[in-house]
């Protein structure tokens, strides 16, 4: 079971990144999936959640609005678009898989994680 992250970089406020979540060695189908992030020195924080069927989807409400959580279960890979990103944004960007469960912010609830990527907004 791997998730393999990619997407993360630096950019300017205002602009926009689109992080990518691919998983091997299982299927995401039936798995509700997040995006978590930490900041230096802060605990990982729920940013966005979708279910599986990708019907139903929440958000921390300081990225709604700007943030998309998607998912293509064809090819087994979650996203997040993120546009007019801030500089509060910066983070570590976490996918994470739960098997069981509707979506949930509770971190505890998620059996697998991605390595994450880095997101930096900076001017």
């Amino acid at each position: 079971v791997q998730f393999v992250e990619s997407g993360g970089g630096l950019v300017h406020p205002g602009g926009s990144l689109k992080l990518s979540c691919a998983a091997s060695g299982f299927t995401l189908e039936g798995y509700s999936i997040g995006w978590f992030r930490q900041a230096p020195g802060k605990e990982r924080e729920f940013v966005a959640a979708i279910n599986w069927s990708g019907g139903s989807t929440d958000y921390v409400d300081s990225v709604k609005g700007r943030f998309t959580i998607s998912r293509d279960n064809a090819e087994n890979t979650l996203y997040l678009q993120m546009n007019s990103l801030k500089v509060e944004d910066t983070a570590v960007y976490y996918c994470a898989a739960r098997r069981y469960g509707s979506i949930t912010k509770n971190r505890d609830a998620y059996d697998y994680w991605g390595q994450g990527t880095q997101v930096t907004v900076s001017s």
